[in-house]
């Protein structure tokens, strides 16, 4: 069973799992357990009911400790598994890894939101965003997919179907700032389908006026006034 104190003995175990290192898991710690204060007051039920004893009466759970239930989300985040698989790892079943998915997702979100590390899901407030002018600023636009199920109407199944993935997937943009590498703008959910391009001319992201931007052939024509688009190119060598 995953733990944060067995894991943390294991540095890259950790960063593959998470996305940070520990020092990073360290600092984001405070402000989780911040956000946790504020959206589940202790002197409250999870119903927003008094409590009637005191806190860690009771039965106790696996995940005891906001080190554990930090890392039990951001390892959802960043491997996005099925909750079964998830739960197993844990030591929950799926129906409890269910419920602390929902009861932790919002607290990460209140954290990064205290940080200011919260990108934007408004194109058009890229172009103030305090992450996007940290540096010079250089930006790194990029399409990401993850799984699905398959859907079961063939509407449906046709519209999640990546032909580059060859499976069915939903996907978001983001824009990370190259200094920093900070998420920016995280992009709506889209269907596998969407082609990149078309994504990011929906989304009307307005850049920092003189940003640098670099994306892959993806977006070929996608060419912002604001900003000076750089396209990377495959070598021969590594095409598929």
């Amino acid at each position: 069973m995953i733990t944060y104190t067995r894991l943390k003995e294991q540095p890259t175990s950790f960063l593959a799992a998470t996305g940070l290192t520990v020092a990073e898991f360290e600092e984001l710690l405070p402000a989780y357990q911040a956000a946790d204060a504020r959206r589940y007051p202790p002197q409250l039920t999870t119903k927003g009911q008094e409590r009637q004893r005191r806190v860690g009466g009771g039965s106790k759970g696996v995940l005891q400790t906001d080190a554990d239930r930090l890392l039990f989300i951001l390892v959802y985040l960043k491997t996005n598994p099925l909750q079964v698989m998830h739960g197993l790892q844990f030591g929950l079943s799926q129906a409890q890894a269910n419920y602390w998915i929902h009861r932790l997702l919002p607290v990460v979100r209140g954290a990064l939101d205290g940080l200011g590390l919260l990108p934007e899901r408004d194109g058009a407030n890229v172009a103030a965003s305090p992450l996007a002018l940290a540096g010079l600023p250089d930006l790194v636009l990029d399409g990401t997919e993850r799984r699905r199920e398959r859907p079961t109407d063939s509407t449906e199944q046709k519209r999640m179907y990546s032909g580059k993935k060859k499976t069915h997937t939903v996907k978001n943009l983001i824009l990370v700032n190259e200094a920093t590498g900070q998420v920016v703008y995280l992009g709506p959910t889209e269907p596998g389908s969407k082609h990149d391009k078309k994504a990011a001319d929906e989304a009307g992201i307005i850049y920092p006026s003189n940003a640098s931007l670099d994306k892959d052939t993806g977006f070929q024509g996608y060419e912002p006034a604001q900003a000076l688009a750089r396209q990377v190119k495959k070598s021969p060598a590594t095409k598929n």
